[in-house]
């Protein structure tokens, strides 16, 4: 686990936009459980250049300039929050962990995924239009 000074920026970076911390396995539980209804997009936070560089700023871009949005956003953090990312990761599967990462939920299932690989290499306006597209798509 990653001491929490050093990745309270990095959390701050959501959390100021209004995504909820899932922390736990039984928060990821009974959010995406049988009765979720909507879209939830939950990001998976890391400590990698790549998050920092493109997937944080990416998501907020997303968040500031789409017109449709997921009813909710959420996040976990991996290396810190190990049982939510781990309860995240059964939900995602058969994609292979992965982080950063983006998942959006939509009446319990997954209907979208943007592993690290997609992510890495590219810049955060670059993940932020692919996700304005994906919540025009799939959010009401």
């Amino acid at each position: 686990m990653y001491p929490e000074e050093l990745i309270a920026p990095m959390r701050a970076e959501l959390s100021n936009l209004g995504f909820q911390e899932f922390r736990t396995a039984e928060q990821v539980a009974e959010h995406l459980g049988p009765n979720h209804k909507g879209t939830t997009l939950v990001v998976v936070n890391s400590v990698c250049g790549c998050a920092a560089g493109a997937a944080r700023p990416g998501v907020r871009y997303a968040v500031e300039h789409a017109d449709k949005k997921p009813t909710t956003l959420a996040t976990v953090f991996a290396g810190n929050d190990r049982e939510a990312v781990a309860k995240l990761r059964e939900l995602v599967l058969p994609y292979p962990p992965s982080s950063p990462a983006m998942a959006l939920f939509k009446d319990g299932e997954l209907v979208h995924f943007i592993e690290r690989h997609h992510i890495e290499g590219r810049n955060a306006k670059m993940i932020g239009d692919h996700l304005v597209e994906v919540f025009e798509h799939f959010c009401d």
